[in-house]
């Protein structure tokens, strides 16, 4: 199972019912699909899903890569994780495009996993996990680390959903694993494969 990608898309199907203030989600073009493409690194989730704060938790550190598919409705995904103390890489995988409802989705191990994007640009992803009716949220960026406003819209979206910074962890740079698009060089732990 993809964790990292399981936490940025959600876990299970069902969507939690947005406040008014709330942002509005990005509609899907092909301009805002090219700028999902590249490198992100995961900051942090926020959930009061049960199953996915275990996972929350357990994550230390995740990077992944959207590159583009043969198929115009789907996009190729590679992450690499820390859970716990063990870096685990993921190959590729498919992750589907609903453009109709703006809603990107992935399948792993019979579960569905589905996100909207209430927040993108070339620097920062925020995510919005539908599942189950528990508000779930996702911050992402190109590099480690996010500055002091786009932290502050991060947690005003977090406020909005009804979550609190108690409900948020946070991963560290210091917890790096190797990246698979990166070359490694010697004395590098090798990731395992996943």
């Amino acid at each position: 199972m993809l964790v990292t990608l399981a936490l940025l898309l959600g876990l299970p199907l069902a969507l939690a019912a947005d406040l008014p203030s709330c942002a509005p989600l990005v509609t899907f073009d092909n301009a805002t699909i090219h700028g999902l493409l590249g490198q992100w690194v995961y900051i942090a989730g926020a959930s009061r899903y049960p199953p996915a704060l275990a996972e929350l938790k357990e994550v230390k550190y995740a990077a992944f890569s959207f590159s583009p598919s043969s198929h115009e409705d789907e996009l190729n995904a590679t992450e690499i994780m820390r859970l716990n103390e063990t870096c685990v890489e993921r190959n590729t995988t498919n992750i589907l495009i609903l453009w109709h409802n703006s809603t990107l989705v992935h399948v792993s191990d019979q579960v569905l996993s589905m996100a909207q994007l209430i927040q993108n640009d070339k620097d920062l992803l925020i995510m919005k996990h539908v599942n189950a009716n528990f508000p779930s949220l996702s911050l992402s960026a190109r590099t480690p680390n996010v500055s002091k406003e786009q932290l502050e819209e991060f947690k005003a979206h977090l406020h909005c959903l009804g979550l609190t910074e108690e409900d948020t962890f946070f991963t560290s740079e210091k917890e790096a694993c190797p990246l698979p698009w990166e070359k490694t060089g010697e004395g590098d732990t090798e990731p395992q494969s996943g």
